[in-house]
């Protein structure tokens, strides 16, 4: 879909010209890139997002808690089943013009399969999940909403550990729509097949524990 933008860029006597110096800024930004790559180690967890390095702070402990109560209830259905593989806070994705750390990731089987022990860069997954905090809120709401969604990532969740609550976001066409906004209830996936799970086991010990012994079958 041609949007506005490109649609009056595509018309003007200009194109040649706004080609030529976007295609420069890009060739210059991506090298820039090749430098992240080859710099970054394994203990870091940074970003790199429209041409800057974005290191993380450290998150709060209710972050924290929520990310790794998601990873495990999606790891246990998603092993449990034989779906794919699921990815936490390292994993590198990288996309046409950026790289991500997502806190919660998964590949279904037949791209999963295809990765290499010592793969350190990874395509865009069928879904991410971000847990929000005051300092990635405004990325995870707004450069990565438009770019998983461009990269067609299929769903998309945005967890807010204040609020105790799931937006979930389903891909349209080349944009996501929002699903539903939840703070009680269940939530299923339309990405993970047969995934639902209660909000409180993302927010709570004891129904995270009483979830994740019905997701591997005791």
């Amino acid at each position: 879909m041609v949007t506005a933008v490109e649609d009056h860029l595509l018309h003007s006597p200009r194109l040649g010209l706004i080609l030529s110096r976007l295609q420069e800024a890009f060739a210059e930004e991506q090298g820039r890139r090749e430098e992240f790559l080859r710099t970054t180690s394994e203990e870091q967890k940074v970003e790199f997002i429209n041409g800057e390095v974005v290191p993380p702070s450290p998150v709060m402990l209710a972050h924290d808690r929520v990310s790794g109560s998601l990873y495990a209830l999606l790891r246990a259905h998603v092993l449990r089943h034989r779906l794919g593989h699921v990815g936490h806070e390292k994993l590198l994705v990288s996309l046409s013009r950026n790289d991500y750390e997502p806190d919660v990731c998964f590949f279904r089987g037949e791209r999963a399969d295809g990765f290499l022990p010592d793969q350190r860069r990874f395509p865009a997954p069928d879904f991410v999940a971000e847990v929000l905090s005051e300092s990635t809120e405004a990325n995870d709401r707004g450069v990565k909403l438009d770019d998983y969604a461009a990269h067609g990532v299929t769903e998309y969740w945005i967890l807010d550990p204040d609020q105790k609550a799931v937006e979930q976001y389903v891909l349209a066409g080349d944009a996501y729509v929002l699903r539903a906004r939840l703070d009680s209830g269940a939530i299923s996936s339309v990405s993970v097949e047969g995934f639902t799970l209660p909000l409180a086991a993302l927010f709570g010990d004891q129904a995270h524990l009483e979830c994740l012994r019905r997701l591997m079958g005791e």
